[in-house]
C-alpha cells in the first residue's frame, strides 16, 4: 500500500456565493481570524504528511501563489523593525522549496475537470483532495484521521458527518452496506435525496482519498449536473472495480463558500485562538444579548 503524499487543492472557482467579496480577492484568501482559509485547508494537508500539494487554479487566483512565496520586501521592514515573531512566523509558514505545483484550470469545467488537470504531478500513487471551501475543525486533523484509517483499508475514502435525517435534500450522502465503529464500507453515493428516500443521514464532507485509477474516468467522463465534469460522477464507476469507504471523523466543519457558513467559521476559529480568544467570546456573548433587530 502507498503512502499518501501528495494532494490536490482546487482553487480555481469563482466563489459566486460570496459575492462582491470575491470579486477582487479569491474566496480561498479570505480571512478566518488573522489567516486566509487556505492556510488552514494547506496545514491540515501537511499534519497528515502530505509531501507535495497541487494547486489547481484559474484566472486571477495569482494572490494564492504569492502568498506561498517569499515577501521580501515585507520581510526586510519586519527586520528592520525587529519585530522578529511575526517575521519567523511567516518564514515558518512558507512551503519548502518544490513542494508545491501550481496548474491552470484553463475552463471552469466542474470540480471533476479540476482533479484531472493535476493527473501528470499525481501520477501513479494514491492522493488526497481537499475541498478549501471547507474548514474542518478538529484534532487530529479531518485528513490525518482518513490517512490512519486508509492504513487498515486501503482503497478509496470518503469523510462524513452526521446531520439530521430530515436536511439529506441539501447534500450529497452516502449509502452504507456495513459499519465497523466509525468507519462504512459504502455501496454508494446519492445527490441530495429526499429524506424518505435517503439511504443514510451521513453527508459527504470536502476531503478525499482516491486512488489514481480515477484519472482513467474523469477522462471519459460525459458533463453531468450542471453540465460540468462531476467528481462524484466518476468516484461512482470507480466504486465498481475498488472499494470505498467512509470515515465519520471526529469535528466540525464548516462550508466558507457561504455567507454564514464563512460567518460561522471566523467566530469558531476567534473563541479559540491563543492570542484573543477570551475577548472575542466576550464580544460574541455580546452581541447575542442584543436586542432583537427590526428593519
Amino acid at each position: 500500500m502507498k503512502q499518501i503524499r501528495k494532494a490536490v487543492l482546487p482553487v480555481a472557482g469563482l466563489g459566486t456565493r460570496v459575492l462582491p467579496a470575491t470579486k477582487s480577492i479569491p474566496k480561498e484568501m479570505m480571512p478566518v481570524v488573522d489567516r486566509p482559509a487556505l492556510q488552514y485547508v494547506v496545514d491540515e494537508a501537511h499534519e497528515a504528511g502530505i509531501e507535495h500539494i497541487v494547486f489547481v487554479t484559474g484566472r486571477n487566483k495569482g494572490a494564492i501563489e504569492d502568498y506561498f512565496d517569499r515577501a521580501y520586501e515585507l520581510e526586510a521592514i519586519l527586520q528592520l523593525k525587529n519585530k522578529t515573531a511575526i517575521l519567523e512566523r511567516l518564514q515558518k509558514e512558507l512551503p519548502i522549496a518544490g513542494a508545491t505545483s501550481f496548474v491552470r484550470q484553463q475552463t471552469p469545467l466542474g470540480l471533476g475537470h479540476a482533479i484531472w488537470c493535476a493527473r501528470d504531478i499525481i501520477g501513479d500513487e494514491p492522493f488526497a483532495v481537499l475541498l478549501p471551501d471547507v474548514l474542518v475543525k478538529s484534532s487530529p486533523g479531518c485528513l490525518k484521521q482518513m490517512v490512519e484509517a486508509y492504513a487498515e483499508t486501503g482503497g478509496n475514502m470518503i469523510a462524513v458527518d452526521q446531520i439530521p435525517a430530515d436536511q439529506t435534500d441539501k447534500y450529497g450522502v452516502i449509502a452504507p452496506k456495513s459499519q465497523n465503529g466509525k468507519l462504512y464500507e459504502m455501496s454508494g453515493m446519492v445527490e441530495k435525496p429526499a429524506p424518505k428516500d435517503a439511504p443514510s443521514n451521513l453527508k459527504i464532507t470536502g476531503r478525499y482519498i482516491l486512488q489514481p485509477e480515477i484519472f482513467k474516468f474523469l477522462e471519459l467522463q460525459k458533463p453531468g449536473a450542471g453540465n460540468e465534469i462531476q467528481l462524484t460522477d466518476a468516484m461512482a464507476k470507480l466504486m465498481e472495480v475498488s472499494p470505498f469507504h467512509a470515515l465519520e471523523y471526529d469535528g466540525q466543519d464548516y462550508d466558507c463558500g457561504s455567507k454564514l457558513g464563512y460567518f460561522e467559521a471566523v467566530c469558531a476559529y476567534a473563541v479559540d485562538h491563543e492570542e484573543i480568544g477570551e475577548e472575542a467570546r466576550a464580544l460574541i456573548q455580546g452581541f447575542c444579548k442584543l436586542p432583537e433587530y427590526k428593519s
